[in-house]
């Protein structure tokens, strides 16, 4: 190899381990500088302190978030100053309480901090008195409202033709996931179901990310395990996939063959809770949702 070649075989490798460490450094920097307009936006009296003289920036000094959060002022001075250092997530969660983040700016520092939160915010598996109105008026077509975790939350009389007798079901198989790894109505009406359920695996494992230390994930992926060989098959591929629009065909028993076309409405700021509803592809469809069950 020629001296050019090596500076130029040298010069390609540092440009790539750059990018490698790139978005990790970017990612540091941009904690140290959350943290620091967190602990100046806060007064002494906030957090019980007294006021001790007169401060020359606003906000509390660096020593006294470490001695709230019971770490090492050293430690928390290299958190605000980028520095490479593993931080785990009981002391992230003694900051965010020092701090008295609120839970968007709680879960932005565990994003920041590249790990998971111990005791994250609960999804709030509520649905509004709005939703509800909304589902009930889109009969004849049927809406159904999932969190992320595919837990059946609300749905509309039309959507039982889809999933059967949710309330005579237990809470924990309210579930599209177990549904279609397990017998169920739902699995017998939907046509594709064995192609279906391998992008609702690839979902599910893609939000997951985000909840992994979360007992009721973890319960539904033990359960499935040892439910399904056919999940179990499923879930090793690690395949992942975004939510997104579709197509689907169902079979209903007394009503027929159904084309629908599944739009995803998202009710919170992220990807969780959302409204599925599920609209005609063609003539014949829209004419054969008018027979679907308008009482639950």
């Amino acid at each position: 190899m020629t001296p050019a070649a090596q500076v130029s075989a040298h010069d390609a490798a540092h440009d790539a381990a750059q990018r490698r460490s790139a978005p990790g450094e970017a990612r540091r920097h941009e904690l140290a500088a959350f943290l620091r307009s967190r602990r100046e936006r806060l007064a002494p009296e906030q957090v019980g302190l007294p006021m001790t003289g007169r401060r020359r920036t606003p906000g509390l000094r660096r020593e006294e978030v470490a001695q709230l959060a019971a770490v090492g002022v050293t430690w928390y001075t290299w958190l605000e100053q980028a520095r490479d250092i593993q931080v785990s997530t009981q002391v992230l969660d003694a900051v965010a309480r020092a701090l008295l983040l609120d839970p968007s700016e709680r879960a932005h520092l565990f994003t920041l901090a590249g790990t998971d939160d111990p005791a994250p915010v609960k999804e709030c598996p509520s649905v509004t008195p709005s939703v509800r109105l909304l589902l009930e008026r889109l009969a004849p077509y049927p809406a159904v409202v999932l969190n992320s975790r595919y837990q059946v939350l609300a749905y509309n009389a039309q959507y039982t033709a889809f999933v059967g007798d949710l309330d005579g079901m237990a809470p924990e198989d309210r579930n599209l996931m177990w549904m279609a790894f397990t017998p169920s109505q739902f699995r017998e009406v939907l046509i594709d179901y064995r192609t279906e359920r391998l992008g609702m695996v690839a979902r599910f494992r893609s939000a997951m990310a985000d909840h992994s230390s979360e007992p009721a994930w973890k319960a539904l992926l033990a359960r499935l395990l040892k439910a399904s060989p056919d999940f179990a098959e499923v879930w090793q591929r690690h395949d992942v996939m975004r939510p997104g629009n579709g197509i689907k065909r169902f079979q209903v028993p007394g009503v027929g063959l159904l084309r629908c076309e599944y739009t995803n409405f998202w009710l919170s700021p992220q990807l969780g809770t959302r409204m599925i509803t599920y609209t005609p592809l063609d003539d014949e469809t829209r004419a054969l949702m008018d027979r679907l069950p308008d009482a639950a």
